[in-house]
């Protein structure tokens, strides 16, 4: 199971495709203007099919997001046929394929300082391969499947396996700088792990055994005691959770208090623990079966009908696999809105022109406003999607449970 204003509408443009012609005034997140006809704002652009032979047998689904490189105008994306694709993203022609000994279900990691990409594979290796022709540049074991993006910071390369070790690497040359592992818990697990958020020069990671824990970034000493979360949820509960993992990536927050990470227990809800001390500063546990946090946040803006200035606005985006989409408030965790989402499962929202796009395993994709969770637009592309798109400016991408990656384009209706 387990990521815009004005100004983006112009910035997705750089692509040169026809369609960018269609937008007008963009999106006013406050109110967008396809507010009263949920209708139209999502085009398909083109469809490719992505079949290799291994296609035939494995896998029924694809995970992870497709990576962008904007200046490069090439997309990565991963495969459930054991490849890492690098497609042309104005018509979708593959321009390469690098090939795995496992499903590749990680979102990769474009560096265009390098031009070099990173990713995972079910096969428990980490791979850094060259940007404008996929060859080999080194590859890591780490003796579980990596289904988490890959951080570069402060001159090191992080990545999470399935089985609850983080790593720190030295980008060029693939050699390790420092390990942290904890043992996996007991018991039934959900499928899936948390990836690490790297922040102020530390490295914040969530475990399976309901466990968050901060780590020196560049060092990988101990900043925090663990702070157990799965007992939180059994005081919840009034018995010990059958699921206790914590497998949402931490999220930054900075609250009035000083900064803060969000963090999502299956069983437990979302919690705000205090960045530096990993002291809890809220928790909302009406949230079960949380997979996934986006920090979402507009900037200020002038009101395009010349009332007062548009404030800023923020919230914390939470999606489940049970209880449906949230929205609370960052700095106390209070629901401001909750919507039931389509059967099946949902990936991440991503933020695209002041909405929030997602896509669902068994009824396509969807748009919802950030601000009350009202359906702007979905379709039904026949296929079912397990994942998250990947957007930037009006333009997003996705590859279906199929095989089919999907170019999409958002715009307000005429």
């Amino acid at each position: 199971m387990k990521r815009v204003a004005l100004a983006s509408l112009i910035v997705g443009c750089g692509f040169g495709l026809p369609a960018c012609e269609a937008v007008r005034a963009g999106a006013n997140p406050e109110l967008p203007n396809w507010a009263h006809r949920p209708s139209w704002a999502i085009e398909v652009e083109y469809r490719r099919s992505l079949l290799a032979e291994s296609r035939k047998v494995g896998e029924p689904y694809e995970r992870g997001q497709p990576e962008i490189d904007v200046a490069g105008r090439r997309v990565f994306v991963g495969s459930s046929d054991h490849g890492l694709y690098a497609l042309n993203a104005v018509n979708g022609d593959v321009l390469w394929r690098f090939e795995t000994l496992g499903p590749v279900q990680c979102e990769p990691l474009y560096d265009p300082d390098d031009d070099v990409v990173y990713f995972g594979s079910n096969d428990g290796a980490l791979y850094r391969v060259r940007a404008r022709d996929g060859k080999l540049l080194w590859r890591f074991m780490s003796n579980a499947e990596i289904n988490k993006r890959p951080v570069l910071a402060g001159g090191l390369l992080y990545a999470v396996n399935a089985n609850d070790t983080l790593i720190a690497i030295e980008p060029r040359s693939g050699k390790v700088k420092w390990s942290q592992h904890r043992a996996p818990a007991l018991g039934m697990e959900v499928a899936g792990h948390s990836g690490v958020l790297v922040w102020r020069g530390l490295a914040y990671l969530a475990y399976s055994d309901g466990n968050v824990i901060a780590y020196d970034a560049a060092t990988g000493a101990e900043r925090w005691q663990p702070v157990d979360l799965s007992a939180e949820a059994e005081q919840l509960l009034g018995d010990v959770p059958q699921y206790l993992d914590v497998d949402t990536t931490p999220e930054p927050l900075t609250l009035p208090d000083g900064p803060a990470v969000a963090v999502g227990s299956y069983e437990g809800g979302v919690y705000a623990l205090d960045a530096e001390t990993g002291n809890q500063l809220w928790s909302n546990p009406a949230v079960a079966g949380v997979t996934d946090l986006l920090h979402w946040h507009e900037p200020g803006h002038p009101d395009p009908e010349g009332g007062p200035a548009i404030p800023a606005r923020e919230l914390l985006i939470a999606s489940t696999g049970t209880s449906g989409l949230w929205a609370l408030e960052p700095g106390t965790g209070e629901s401001v809105w909750h919507r039931d989402l389509p059967s099946g499962g949902v990936s991440r929202p991503v933020p695209i022109v002041g909405a929030l796009m997602f896509s669902t395993s068994q009824r396509g994709i969807y748009l919802v406003s950030p601000l009350d969770g009202g359906v702007i637009d979905g379709i039904h592309t026949g296929m079912g999607l397990s994942m998250a798109p990947a957007a930037h400016g009006n333009r997003a991408f996705v590859l279906t449970n199929e095989g089919q990656f999907l170019a999409l384009h958002v715009s307000s209706p005429r």
